[in-house]
C-alpha cells in the first residue's frame, strides 16, 4: 500500500432546525433566540439542532466524517480544529489513531486545556480518523475494535418529551407497540413529582418495562437518597446525573445508600476522569458520550471500567449522523455494553442529512454497513438543511 497521509481537514459547524426543539416545547418566553435556559435544569440549550461535523481528507481521496458534542456555540470546536489541530495532522498517517490522539491531547495540556471543548475537537477528529481506517482496510469499525460481541445493539428511548404524566405515558405506550421496552425520562423536577412520573409509567406498562430517570444534575444528596429510596421501590433501572458532577464523593455516598444503580459519564471526556469515579465507586454505569471522548478514549473507558466489574451505556443526545454511528460501533464491539441511548428525533434529522439510513426497530441499533463508520453526510442536503 502507497504511503497515505491526511492532507485535509474541515470543520463544519452545522444548525438544523425542527419542528420541536431537543427535550420537547420551548419554556414559556422563548422564540427565536439561539440559545435559552429550560428550568429546573441550568444548562444552556439550543433553539435549533446544533453539531460539528468535521470533514477529513487524504491523499488517496479517502474522505472519513467525524462529529463532537456541540449542542451549543458549535464554532468554537471547529475553532479549535482549524487553528490547533488541523496544522498538526496535515501530513500525518490516519491510520494512526492512538498516537494521533496522543499528540492532540499534549498539545494544549500543560496549559490546562485536557477537557472541554478542546476534547471535544479531539474526538470529533479522532472519529474521522476511525472512518478513514476502516474505508482504507475495507472493515467495519466494530471489526477493527475486536467486535463484534453483539450482532445489534439494544437501546433505551430517551426523554419522553411530553409534558404531563398521560402525554407521556401515551408516548411510552406508543412505542411499546413498535417493540420498545425501554425508557428514560427527562425529570429534576422535584422528588414527589419525578417519583409519580415514574409511578405512572410502571403503572401504565408493568414489570417488563425497564425505567431510567435522568435528573439533570439538580438535587442535593439528602433528596437524591430519598429519590433513589422511591425508585428502588417502583423497580427501576437506573438513575442518572442526580447531583453536581463534580461531586465524587457525594455520589459515593448516594451509591452507597441507595440499591438502584446511579449513572453518570456525560461530562467527562478522558480515562483519567473516569479513573477517579471508578476508584472512589462514585458510580454504578458509565455514561461517557463518543463526541466529547472520541472512538479511541471511549474504548479505552469502557475496558477500564470493565476492570470494576462497572457496566458502560454510552450517552448520546444530539449527535447528527457520525456519534450515532460512532456509538453504535463501539457499543458492539464492548463487553461490558449495558444499553445505548436512542433519541428517536435526533436520529429522524440525522438520517435526513446521511445518505444511508441509521436503523433502530424493536428496541435494537441495527449495525451501519460497509467500511469505516458506514455513514456518510450527503453535503446537498446539508447546505439545504442548515438554518
Amino acid at each position: 500500500m502507497r504511503e497515505v497521509v491526511i492532507t485535509a481537514i474541515e470543520a463544519i459547524p452545522v444548525r438544523l432546525r425542527r419542528d420541536e426543539a431537543y427535550l420537547g416545547a420551548l419554556p414559556p418566553g422563548v422564540t427565536e433566540e439561539s440559545y435559552f435556559l429550560r428550568p429546573p435544569y441550568r444548562v444552556l440549550y439550543a433553539r435549533f439542532y446544533e453539531t460539528l461535523f468535521v470533514k477529513i481528507t487524504t491523499s488517496e481521496g479517502i474522505v472519513g466524517w467525524g462529529e463532537a458534542l456541540a449542542p451549543v456555540a458549535p464554532e468554537v470546536a471547529g475553532t479549535i480544529i482549524e487553528q490547533l489541530l488541523a496544522p498538526v495532522l496535515k501530513g500525518r498517517d490516519p491510520l494512526a489513531t492512538d498516537a494521533l490522539w496522543s499528540i492532540l491531547y499534549d498539545l494544549m495540556r500543560d496549559r490546562g486545556y485536557y477537557g472541554g471543548f478542546m476534547l471535544d475537537a479531539i474526538s470529533a477528529c479522532d472519529i474521522a480518523l476511525w472512518d478513514i481506517k476502516g474505508k482504507l482496510l475495507g472493515q467495519p469499525v466494530y471489526r477493527l475494535l475486536g467486535g463484534p460481541h453483539r450482532e445489534a445493539v439494544p437501546c433505551y428511548v430517551s426523554g419522553l418529551p411530553k409534558p404531563t404524566d398521560a402525554e407521556r405515558v401515551a408516548l411510552a405506550e406508543a412505542w411499546v407497540e413498535k417493540g420498545f421496552w425501554a425508557f428514560k425520562l427527562a425529570a429534576g423536577f422535584g422528588v414527589e413529582a419525578d417519583l409519580r412520573s415514574i409511578a405512572a409509567l410502571r403503572q401504565a406498562l408493568g414489570t417488563q418495562a425497564r425505567l431510567l430517570l435522568d435528573a439533570h444534575w439538580v438535587y442535593s444528596l439528602d433528596e437524591a437518597v430519598r429519590l433513589g429510596r422511591g425508585l428502588e421501590a417502583l423497580d427501576a433501572a437506573v438513575l442518572e446525573a442526580p447531583l453536581n458532577p463534580e461531586d465524587i464523593a457525594a455520589h459515593a455516598k448516594l451509591a452507597d445508600a441507595v440499591a438502584i444503580p446511579i449513572a453518570i459519564g456525560e461530562t467527562e471526556r478522558t480515562r483519567y476522569q473516569f479513573k477517579a469515579w471508578l476508584e472512589q465507586r462514585g458510580a454504578d454505569l458509565l455514561q461517557p458520550d463518543v463526541g466529547r471522548t472520541g472512538i479511541s478514549e471511549l474504548v479505552k473507558i469502557a475496558h477500564m471500567a470493565e476492570a470494576f466489574n462497572i457496566p458502560v451505556a454510552p450517552h448520546l443526545s444530539v449527535g447528527l449522523g457520525p456519534c450515532i454511528a460512532a456509538s453504535i460501533h463501539v457499543a458492539a464491539a464492548i463487553s461490558n455494553l449495558w444499553m445505548l441511548e436512542y433519541q428517536p428525533p435526533t436520529v429522524e434529522l440525522a438520517n435526513s442529512v446521511l445518505e444511508t439510513a441509521l436503523v433502530c426497530e424493536r428496541g435494537h441499533f441495527r449495525l451501519p454497513e460497509g467500511s469505516g463508520l458506514g455513514v456518510t453526510i450527503d453535503e446537498a442536503k446539508l447546505k439545504t438543511a442548515q438554518v
